[in-house]
């Protein structure tokens, strides 16, 4: 398998002051462990460019994306309590999302089978009209519109792993029934942003291709393994997707402070080989993975290591069946 790589230095400028749990050195330790684990080496360097302005308003409101970029060359501190900002950071999303659009043309060109964009800021709480929650521009959603508008796909699935609800994402697509939005997080009464509970399901031609899987509290392996085959597949086989995007949240760690759940790092492989064969059966392998949390800078990288690796090893000695039975 061949594994495109998004990323770039520059990701490292987005300054988020000291303390802020989204900091550069997030990037820096994943990028240090892929290179001692010898894999950074087997990835492909993938080239790209920022998204354009116009790309960027085919998901958010024009009048948004000018006030993101009016903020940071302002000046202003922060969008909110926890989306501080510096001069740079709205040109650095922007490049985000650039790289989001790049892994996904590559995939669709053949000249990767899968990617990994370790890129920041990261994206899923990104609404039409608002930042939040650290992110600026929702690299996933831009991406599934790119794949939409210029390779004509009728069906993208996205699947959010972060521990937090990928609100940005779901208000983007809620009525829409060309994607389909899955996110498995901690139950919203227990954790930001409070959205993401079952009846969230969409609306209008969008209603039942939005599905929320609120975890309780402590939830480990097992409880994603099952919610995952039981109640993710089922929906997404009826989909039948083109391709699949992956926004990959490591935060679901039992040692990541900004939650209060119990998943390993053989965990986050299992979720990543689970999701490339679906992929493999449905839509000939396409997906792209966009980072999105993950606080915790050890667990950060190992479970970021097992899951590049798992891109990189796609397809070797899986069993769909036992991976189903593997509780």
């Amino acid at each position: 398998m061949s594994t495109g790589l998004i990323y770039a230095d520059a990701f490292l400028d987005h300054d988020t002051g000291p303390g802020h749990p989204e900091r550069p050195d997030r990037l820096r330790t994943i990028i240090e462990r892929l290179k001692a684990k010898r894999l950074y080496d087997e990835l492909t360097l993938l080239p790209f460019e920022p998204a354009t302005v116009a790309q960027l308003e085919r998901v958010h409101d024009p009048a948004f994306v000018r006030r993101v970029f009016a903020t940071c060359e302002a000046g202003e501190a922060m969008f909110d309590g926890d989306t501080p900002v510096c001069p740079l950071s709205a040109q650095i999303a922007q490049l985000a999302a650039g790289g989001a659009i790049a892994a996904v043309d590559a995939v669709m060109a053949g000249d990767v089978d899968n990617a990994f964009c370790a890129t920041r800021p990261p994206g899923h709480h990104a609404e039409r009209g608002r930042a939040m929650g650290f992110c600026l521009f929702n690299n996933v959603a831009v991406a599934a519109q790119h794949l939409i508008d210029q390779h004509r796909l009728e069906r993208v699935a996205i699947i959010d792993f972060d521990v937090h609800h990928g609100n940005g994402t779901q208000d983007i697509f809620y009525a829409r029934p060309d994607v389909f939005f899955c996110s498995i997080h901690e139950h919203p009464t227990f954790l930001y942003p409070g959205t993401g509970f079952v009846h969230e399901t969409g609306e209008g031609p969008g209603e039942g291709w939005t599905l929320n899987i609120p975890m309780p509290p402590r939830s480990g392996d097992e409880d994603y393994r099952y919610a995952l085959v039981f109640k993710l597949m089922p929906l997404l086989e009826r989909f039948e997707p083109q391709f699949v995007l992956l926004s990959a949240g490591f935060d679901a760690a039992a040692e990541d402070p900004m939650a209060h759940m119990n998943v390993t790092p053989e965990g986050f492989g299992w979720i990543t080989r689970h999701l490339l064969a679906e992929a493999r059966r449905l839509c000939d392998g396409r997906v792209v993975s966009i980072l999105e949390g993950g606080y915790h800078l050890r667990s950060l990288a190992e479970s970021t290591r097992v899951h590049v690796e798992a891109l990189l090893r796609d397809g070797e000695g899986s069993d769909m069946m036992a991976m189903k039975m593997g509780f």
